[in-house]
């Protein structure tokens, strides 16, 4: 099997390649740019695969496919909402959430095994994912939560949590006056149901509120630690895959 990576973090690109690698897989190539990959497809074989993320460092992949018509099947590698991954679904194998975890990357490779996609059948349309992408659905996301305390449930607004992390496999609310609250949910399903606009998932453990960053400082390995207004007693350290999508969701 043939795979290629386009990725145009480096650091996101050698840990994805470890990361197939264990699976048994080796990657022909990994490209970090549109220009580069244009240049690339129009001069070799294309693969069986690639993973592609979506936002690169001179504009979006789907420009790679403007110039050259693609016949491989993809995996997005992608950090975007949820809002456009239903047309993700439509035009891909999967998609995986960035920072990539392992099992999640095992499933997705199955995936694409099972399917036995012939390249020459593979047809993509990337149309709706950029509208998406340009114009975001509508939509009404969770106001409030419910946590029982005792024989007593409490409402909790939304707009009062500044983040939502996980501890003990148990997901909890931590809100303004300092005290974390026990829900049902998984981060997983918060994603599903907080604004985008508002909420970040910064790594596996943390969801953060963008109202509730109070500073933010360079930490080690290129990784960044936010300070939170509620000084919850912990660190909260945005991991380095998520970085970059962390910067431009700050605008």
């Amino acid at each position: 099997m043939k795979i290629i990576i386009i990725e145009d973090e480096q650091a996101s690109a050698r840990r994805l390649q470890r990361m197939l690698e264990k699976l048994n897989l080796s990657v022909t190539k990994s490209l970090h740019s549109v220009e580069e990959s244009i240049t690339w497809f129009k001069n070799n074989e294309h693969p069986d695969l690639i993973f592609l993320d979506i936002q690169l460092s001179d504009g979006l992949s789907f420009d790679i496919f403007d110039e050259v018509k693609i016949k491989s099947a993809i995996i997005f590698t992608t950090a975007f909402d949820e809002y456009a991954l239903q047309a993700f679904k439509l035009n891909s194998i999967d998609y995986l959430l960035k920072p990539i975890d392992k099992e999640e990357l095992q499933v997705a490779v199955e995936k694409y095994k099972e399917l036995k996609v012939p390249k020459s059948n593979v047809q993509l349309n990337f149309e709706d994912i950029k509208k998406l992408l340009s114009n975001p659905l509508e939509r009404e996301y969770k106001k409030r939560f419910t946590t029982k305390i005792g024989q007593h449930l409490k409402m909790i607004p939304v707009d009062e949590i500044e983040c939502f992390y996980s501890e003990n496999k148990g997901t909890y609310a931590h809100t303004k006056n300092g005290r974390s609250y026990l829900l049902d949910s998984t981060l997983e399903q918060l994603e599903q149901e907080l604004s985008p606009k508002v909420f970040f998932r910064i790594n596996r453990k943390f969801y953060i509120n963008i109202n509730a960053i109070k500073d933010i400082i360079s930490y080690t390995n290129s990784r960044l630690e936010l300070k939170l207004t509620c000084n919850l007693d912990q660190e909260v350290i945005v991991a380095r895959e998520r970085v970059k999508d962390f910067k431009l969701w700050l605008g």
